[in-house]
């Protein structure tokens, strides 16, 4: 099982096999939906970014396991779990994935 966050890393253009899966994966978490001007639907719908917290967090989790699954079906979320800031009202996903065909 790998585990994958939006954060910003150096993008690696030759990345093959698992490391091409996580980058792409960390792509999409942290692109948001309607930002790519050939692909309007490629990232996350950050729509909910006024709700409470806890609304949020459940909507993002469904976001995120229906992106993952459209844009990178050679993976499987296995878990979503987040850090969170209640005073910024921050949330960072953390996505648990396993590689379909790698055991």
């Amino acid at each position: 099982m790998y585990e994958v966050t939006g954060d910003i890393q150096e993008l690696n253009i030759g990345a093959t096999g698992v490391d091409e899966i996580l980058q792409n994966i960390s792509m999409i978490l942290r692109t948001p939906k309607y930002s790519v001007p050939f692909d309007r639907n490629f990232g996350i719908d950050a729509s909910m970014v006024d709700l409470p917290i806890e609304v949020a967090e459940n909507l993002l989790t469904v976001r995120i396991i229906e992106a993952i699954q459209e844009y990178e079906p050679r993976a499987t979320v296995q878990k979503v779990s987040y850090t969170k800031n209640n005073s910024t009202g921050t949330l960072k996903p953390k996505v648990q994935v396993i590689i379909n065909g790698i055991k």
